[in-house]
């Protein structure tokens, strides 16, 4: 799921990386929420926030929705410049860098957690806000911008619109299609929703606390790790069947 691209990318690859992303991103949202009570996986709600603190002429308070935007641009950016400079390197899978780096991100933070008093939330807010732009980025580029894994906004729009044109005929020629995009639109929410769901009861009920990030650290490893043990296998399979 995290190299197939282009022509070679089906449905079944892209339900796999959303199912796996939105997961990680519904528990980052939730665990940032409860522990800082700000948005962590997406810039809408801070962009608003910055520009009421600006248009009230209190733009030095609206500095850290600034941060918190450039945090997350900053990730994206990151992600893409990683892929794009060691695209040529055929030995690597470049969507695993950017991977990596949110996987330190997210363990760092549960890890630090249990040692030190955090004093700065903010730091720690643009944090997650710099791991969720580069994931967002990433799928992006994987997928060829069919998946989106960190916000829902979107994707409720190209749910509703999708879902609106299987009532006329003259779509029938793309209804295989339509449907495609539709199941795995609803994967992504389905996904982001129990993720929230897993992060909010580890978080609180089992008092885990920022720890619960280091789960989403984990899935993501788990699934990097059975990636490249899957296309080893398919490797070795048809090194014998040639």
């Amino acid at each position: 799921m995290f190299r197939h691209q282009g022509k070679s990318r089906n449905l079944k690859h892209n339900l796999r990386i959303a199912t796996v992303l939105s997961f990680v991103a519904g528990i980052v949202n939730v665990v940032g929420f409860l522990a800082f009570k700000q948005l962590t996986t997406n810039v809408t709600g801070h962009f608003a926030l910055f520009i009421t603190d600006v248009a009230d002429l209190d733009v030095w308070k609206g500095t850290i929705y600034f941060l918190y935007i450039f945090s997350f641009l900053l990730g994206s950016f990151t992600s893409s410049f990683l892929i794009e400079f060691f695209k040529e390197n055929k030995q690597l899978n470049v969507y695993v860098l950017p991977t990596l780096i949110e996987c330190f991100i997210l363990i760092s933070i549960g890890c630090l957690s249990n040692f030190i008093i955090i004093t700065s939330p903010n730091i720690i807010v643009c944090l997650l806000l710099f791991a969720m732009g580069l994931q967002n980025s990433f799928v992006t580029k994987i997928s060829n911008a069919v998946v989106r894994t960190t916000h829902l906004t979107g994707l409720f729009t190209d749910l509703g619109i999708d879902l609106s044109l299987l009532f006329f005929p003259k779509f029938d020629t793309i209804r295989a299609k339509l449907k495609a995009n539709i199941k795995l639109r609803i994967y992504i929410i389905l996904f982001f929703f129990a993720g929230g769901l897993i992060g909010g009861f580890f978080y609180s009920k089992v008092n885990l606390k920022l720890n619960t990030l280091i789960i989403g650290a984990v899935i993501l490893l788990i699934s990097l790790f059975y990636d490249d043990l899957r296309y080893k296998v398919i490797k070795t399979r048809r090194k014998k069947i040639k």
